[in-house]
């Protein structure tokens, strides 16, 4: 990292991020303090990787299977004992610990978390639901903490806050807030978590003595999974390992961090090594999904507002010192498909969703056919295959699919060559209009300087052919009965890149609208790859996919250069970045540089694509990141909107976001997009 990481862009605690753990120490049956040395060695090792937050498993201090010896009082003297020598030694710490204990008050022995901070008891929360079915019989030891709020408990001689209404904040640390539940709490219909999360916390942590049995660790990661989603927070999860005792049980030490619904981490299991399982929690996300989720709130409002019934138990967290990077793997291509064993069926999805909706409007309109744009280019190409199939299921031939390539004055000969073979090999009618004689005698009647001679190629000149392109397939779909297939995609509509009214942003059904181009990419590969479509087909395919994206509307200068888009307006991969993470969370171009810069400064290390080709994988400096994002706020949010506010229908198909003023994005079309561009300026560095 450079010099200039003293600035505070750099770091990652100016961004909201909570560093965020699972310890699976060594542990030793009923060996008291031998267990808190292992707590503390884990709290070291943690503190050396700049841990925030440090979850250790259930009842880790005394071991959690030893059945009737947690009634001894020896040992549950040593569990005091041991505990004050852990609230000491970490006065030196910056990580905040999270350990488990069995505990005694008034008469009853609970199974606790304890919250330690630089020295400190934070407070101390009971387990509210005991397992008391098939091997567990906690109810036998413990007593069950559901009635437990607004008391304390002495321990080290201080009154410490204890009860299951406790959630923990870090001062001026937004987002860094979390609540406690215990193994069988979110096994429970209603679990104590999601109350904390009403009341505020983020972040959720269960320690968990869960033994291992066939299909356990999949049940685990279901009940994370949700939790983290429903609860709108990120779930940290660590399950007891090597050491307990297997008397007639088995264990795997499981750790596992979600956020929002999405797997950030997991650890080795039936490791008999100490394990931490680190990773970087985006707390601005999870605040930001909270405010825009009005369900959420709908909930807590529901429950009486928790926040009131919740002590807030507050603590002064001064991170550890150092420059520690960002623990978090960062999707450089967010809406593309990205897991291995669900690839296939993600891709059919995506590509389903498009030829379902195309379908059901045939349907609607009684078409007698489908008229379309062929350009040789990836958009007009995706809305072909997916017309192609839409033709397929409703038993109709592909002949009553109309496919025009309308060559102008600076179409390629590959591009051009590429249409009428995927024309051809599609099996659609296929026809060729020739837009330059009626472009130029536009131009010539408007008075434009290239009429003359002159070679003036403004956007003008490029609007008029994009103009009549459209005007001639709406024109041809009234002639023959059908309607215009429109070809525009997501990523360009964000970045206002179409011919306004009778241009590529009209149409009379936006098939792509709902899909950016960096998955039209990779659907149209994934259509060659699998045997969506046949040989031929697939031959075709994988050359339009390697051809440079141009909208070829002005001739190649005299070094034979083609009119690039990704010159124009950035790279595609990072405008598709950058639209996720501002549609879909409403992150600020801060927070969103941020993370764009540790996804993509490092070709070689990384979140790709499932199978994405070396010779594409590109790196990109902050500066450069900067540039292109300054151009995206100024497109986005500055000029594009009333093409947007007049988008024909068209249906949406990713989770992360669609721009349909009926659906995810509505916005007035003469904002301003100086908000964004000053943030982007004052909290990124040149």
């Amino acid at each position: 990292m450079s010099a200039s990481s003293t600035h505070a862009f750099y770091d990652r605690h100016t961004h909201g991020f909570v560093r965020a753990a699972t310890a699976t120490p060594r542990v030793r049956t009923a060996d008291v303090a031998y267990n808190a040395e292992a707590i503390l060695e884990q709290a070291r090792s943690a503190q050396d990787q700049a841990v925030d937050l440090l979850l250790y498993p259930e009842l880790c201090l005394s071991s959690y299977a030893i059945d009737d010896l947690h009634l001894q009082t020896a040992l549950l003297d040593a569990v005091e004992a041991e505990l004050e020598a852990i609230v000491a030694a970490t006065r030196d710490l910056a990580t905040v610990l999270v350990i488990g204990a069995p505990l005694r008050r008034n008469g009853r022995i609970y199974n606790c978390a304890l919250a330690i901070a630089r020295g400190r008891i934070l407070g101390a929360v009971p387990k509210s639901f005991l397992p008391n079915y098939r091997e567990f019989y906690e109810k036998r030891w413990f007593a069950h903490g559901r009635d437990c709020t607004g008391l304390t408990i002495n321990l080290g001689g201080e009154n410490v806050p204890f009860g299951t209404d406790l959630i923990f904040a870090a001062q001026d640390r937004p987002g860094f807030t979390f609540g406690i539940e215990i193994c069988e709490d979110y096994w429970s219909p209603n679990p104590p978590g999601t109350m904390a999360a009403l009341a505020g916390a983020t972040i959720l942590l269960n320690l968990s003595a869960s033994n291992i049995t066939i299909g356990k660790s999949d049940e685990r990661h279901m009940l994370s999974r949700a939790s983290s989603s429903r609860s709108v927070c990120a779930y940290a999860y660590s399950a007891s390992g090597y050491g307990e005792s297997t008397t007639d049980l088995a264990w795997d030490g499981q750790g596992m961090i979600y956020e929002l619904g999405d797997l950030m981490a997991e650890s080795t299991r039936f490791d008999r090594e100490p394990e931490l399982c680190v990773v970087d929690i985006d707390t601005q996300r999870i605040l930001a999904e909270r405010l825009r989720m009005g369900t959420f709130n709908d909930a807590a409002e529901a429950e009486g507002r928790p926040e009131d019934s919740f002590r807030r138990i507050t603590f002064d967290h001064q991170p550890s010192p150092g420059d520690h990077g960002l623990k978090r793997a960062i999707r450089r291509f967010p809406f593309v498909p990205n897991r291995r064993e669900k690839l296939d069926e993600d891709c059919y999805e995506a590509f389903n969703i498009q030829v379902d909706a195309l379908m059901r409007r045939i349907e609607a309109t009684h078409a007698k056919c489908l008229t379309i744009g062929i350009s040789g280019g990836l958009d007009s190409t995706h809305a072909l295959l997916v017309a192609a199939k839409a033709m397929d299921r409703l038993g109709r031939p592909r002949s009553d699919i109309r496919g025009y390539t309308m060559p102008g004055f600076a179409t390629s000969d590959d591009t051009k060559s590429n249409a009428w073979r995927l024309m051809k090999a599609v099996g659609i009618t296929a026809d060729e209009i020739d837009i330059r004689p009626t472009a130029r005698l536009m131009l010539e009647n408007i008075g434009h300087a290239f009429a003359d001679g002159e070679p003036v190629y403004d956007t003008t000149f490029e609007n008029v052919q994009a103009g009549l392109r459209t005007d001639y397939l709406f024109r041809l779909a009234g002639q023959h009965g059908g309607f215009v297939l429109g070809t525009g995609d997501l990523s360009e509509l964000a970045l206002g890149w179409c011919t306004y009214g009778v241009g590529d942003q009209m149409s009379h059904y936006g098939v792509n609208s709902g899909i950016p181009k960096t998955l039209i990419q990779y659907l149209i590969r994934w259509s060659a790859q699998t045997g969506e479509f046949d040989a031929d087909t697939g031959a075709v395919l994988e050359d339009i996919v390697a051809t440079e994206i141009s909208p070829e509307l002005v001739p190649a200068g005299e070094d034979g250069q083609i009119q690039s888009t990704e010159s124009i307006i950035g790279p595609y991969e990072l405008n598709d970045f950058f639209l996720h993470h501002i549609i879909r969370w409403g992150q600020k171009p801060s927070h969103v540089a941020f993370l764009a810069w540790h996804a993509w400064q490092d070709a070689q290390t990384g979140v790709w694509p499932i199978d994405f080709p070396e010779e594409r994988k590109n790196a990109y400096d902050l500066a450069t990141i900067s540039k292109w994002l300054e151009n995206f706020l100024k497109r986005f949010f500055g000029f594009s909107q009333f093409k947007r506010s007049a988008l024909p229908n068209g249906p949406k198909v990713s989770s992360g976001g669609a721009l349909s003023p009926r659906g995810d994005w509505r916005a007035p079309s003469d904002a301003v997009a100086d908000v964004w561009l000053k943030e982007l300026r004052e909290n990124v560095p040149d």
